[in-house]
């Protein structure tokens, strides 16, 4: 049954090229009234308004004692704001739809978005070092710039990036509807479940959900490099292709003959030393095979048998005797001996 599923999702044909959002005048508007949004609680927080007023009162009434019984339940639901969970399972959505459709632009918008998250909200953080809840040190302080890092929220921005993506990458409007409405619900879902559990406070909550939609309304203008990057992508891929498809020199096999240069001589001196060479013209080179396992002969001037100096002088090597005599010769008579 199965194989069949897939065989069908292979006759498929390929869906049409998916042009990526634009920035709109109506995208732009809401840009504008989210980043103002955005800098408005980082000010009202920095002057200590009715806003850290109000976080103190959230706090003080520690809604997980109000409503112990859904404890558990929160523990685990807030995990779709982690980033790691989130991005794996997300990812691997996208990676399918990535090799359905033949493009990397739904994973390359996924890394470019958690890349901006990252910068954005990590630097806010850092920046502000605010202190959560359970780490506050003076009651209706603002906890700033004490070396925390919890404003804004990074699980409700993450979970506003993470889950809208898929709405920002719906093919049909009414899919983009739908999965923009589940995205808020999540989001907003996490971002409550974190003020319950008394991990933010609740202007980090608000400065999260600011953040998170200000990286899905300005993707459009990524859009350009993300582009890029995917041709990029796709013209090494056909160069290591092109690199694969081309035929590579054949090695001379371990053992097997070589051809080497031998110097020929003229005349009979050649083939007596050598009786498997014919003689050729005097100082001509010829290709020989050398068998296996031999290292061929250095080209030197060999020198005929007559030009040659002798090693030993002609005759007999034994020093010359006074008693002996040499071989062949009448030798005197020797005395005999008797009794």
């Amino acid at each position: 049954m199965r194989t069949d599923i897939f065989a069908r999702l292979d006759r498929e044909p390929e869906p049409p090229k998916i042009e990526p959002p634009r920035m709109s005048r109506h995208r732009i508007a809401l840009f504008g009234g989210t980043l103002a949004f955005y800098l408005a609680i980082v000010f009202a927080v920095l002057i200590g308004s009715w806003l850290v007023t109000l976080d103190w009162k959230v706090m003080l009434f520690r809604p997980y004692q109000q409503w112990p019984g859904i404890h558990a339940f929160l523990d685990y639901y807030v995990v779709l704001g982690q980033r790691g969970p989130t991005a794996v399972m997300v990812a691997c959505w996208l990676g399918w739809r990535s090799w359905r459709q033949h493009t990397l632009r739904p994973l390359l918008t996924l890394g470019a978005s958690l890349l901006l998250l990252n910068l954005t909200v990590g630097a806010v953080k850092l920046g502000l070092g605010r202190l959560g809840p359970h780490y506050a040190t003076q009651i209706g302080s603002a906890e700033l710039f004490a070396g925390g890092d919890i404003f804004p929220s990074g699980h409700t921005a993450n979970a506003v990036v993470t889950w809208g993506i898929l709405a920002y990458l719906a093919t049909t409007p009414r899919a983009r509807r739908y999965l923009s409405a589940v995205s808020a619900v999540v989001s907003l879902g996490v971002g409550l479940t974190t003020v319950y559990l008394g991990t933010h406070w609740l202007s980090d909550v608000l400065l999260g959900w600011a953040a998170g939609l200000l990286i899905l309304l300005g993707l459009p203008w990524v859009e350009p490099l993300i582009t890029r990057a995917e041709d990029w992508i796709f013209a090494v891929r056909e160069q290591w292709r092109a690199r694969g498809r081309a035929v590579p020199s054949v090695p001379v096999a371990a053992g097997g003959p070589r051809t080497v240069l031998v110097p020929q001589r003229a005349g009979s001196d050649a083939t007596d030393e050598d009786p498997a060479l014919e003689p050729v013209a005097a100082g001509s080179l010829t290709a020989v095979a050398a068998p296996a396992g031999t290292r061929p002969r250095a080209h030197t001037t060999h020198t005929v048998r007559s030009e040659r100096t002798p090693i030993t002088p002609v005759g007999s090597r034994r020093p010359p005797h006074a008693d002996r005599t040499p071989r062949g010769g009448s030798s005197p008579a020797r005395p005999m001996s008797g009794g």
